[in-house]
């Protein structure tokens, strides 16, 4: 691939042990390790993702520690981000309490960035519902499973495209 022609830093936001890891080694890897490893601060991955149009988008995936909460907001880390992957664990409700929060909260302190709301560990979820039933429009919630791979590439594409758009206009 030619060298990417717009960069993008994007924040994975969401509580401890949702799979934020999972996902962005999934992506850039095309791995998944069962062995849970707890991120302390920030661990920064990139990864080049090819638009429909021939453009490149290089995304520097900034994967959070899950303790920050809120106070993510106060520091420097979000500085610059053009966009924000907010991940919940589709067995646990509480986590998607803290997505909706952070969403908020990113939306709150960056606006006009992209964001993608993502419940992960969907393979564990007997039924999955739509997002009206986060509290969020149908359709703004998606779907994945980093075990599986299924719906990691669409969500990282599709803010590296959204990203572009915003650029291009």
């Amino acid at each position: 691939m030619t060298s990417a022609s717009i960069n993008a830093k994007i924040m994975i936001l969401g509580a401890v042990g949702v799979g934020k890891t999972s996902l962005v080694k999934r992506f850039v890897h095309d791995r998944f390790d069962a062995d849970y490893k707890t991120t302390i601060g920030v661990d920064i991955q990139t990864c080049d993702v090819s638009l429909a149009d021939g453009r490149a988008v290089r995304l520097m995936l900034w994967d959070t520690d899950g303790d920050f909460g809120q106070r993510i907001f106060e520091t420097a880390y979000v500085k610059g981000a053009s966009g924000a992957i907010v991940v919940a664990d589709a067995s646990r409700q509480a986590t998607i309490e803290k997505m909706k929060a952070l969403i908020e909260g990113f939306e709150k302190h960056l606006p006009g960035r992209s964001v993608r709301a993502v419940v992960n560990k969907s393979d564990l979820a007997e039924t999955l519902p739509d997002g009206a039933s986060f509290g969020l429009a149908a359709g703004e919630v998606l779907f994945t499973s980093a075990k599986t791979g299924d719906g990691v590439g669409n969500v990282f594409s599709s803010i590296a495209a959204d990203v572009a758009r915003r650029i291009a206009t």
